[in-house]
């Protein structure tokens, strides 16, 4: 076999949410692949694909078994600062004292600079930036 890839991640989500989510994804630069009342699909340009559909009610922890975050990698620490005021004008809090760099998760002269956020459904979002650090 060869080696697979991430095809797509589906979301359960309440659908009076979805607008948040077509909105944070176009703002990332994904395209929408689909959209109607009960389901919204965004992909990026390396076929990946996300899908947000109708969750039936249930509370979330983000250390319970399941998926923790979803991480988005950007490329520049500069789209980091971008997305934190993105963030901030849609009244979205960054969460666990971040927008920071985290020297654990990196080498000399490279960073791993972060923010995290949860959305509407209260699923658990990171934007990161990792390679050199910007003077």
């Amino acid at each position: 076999m060869n080696q697979a890839h991430v095809g797509h991640l589906v979301y359960n989500i309440q659908p009076e949410n979805a607008a948040f989510y077509k909105d944070l994804f176009g703002f990332l630069g994904w395209s929408v692949l689909y959209d109607d009342p009960v389901m919204l699909g965004v992909g990026d340009e390396h076929g990946v694909s996300l899908w947000f559909g109708p969750a039936r009610p249930a509370s979330n922890d983000y250390d319970g078994p399941g998926l923790n975050h979803l991480g988005m990698g950007v490329a520049a620490q500069s789209d980091v600062d971008e997305a934190v005021a993105y963030l901030a004008a849609h009244g979205v809090a960054a969460l666990f004292e971040t927008p920071r760099h985290r020297p654990e998760f990196s080498g000399p002269g490279q960073t791993y600079y972060q923010v995290m956020f949860e959305s509407p459904d209260r699923i658990l979002f990171e934007i990161v930036y990792t390679g050199p650090l910007a003077q």
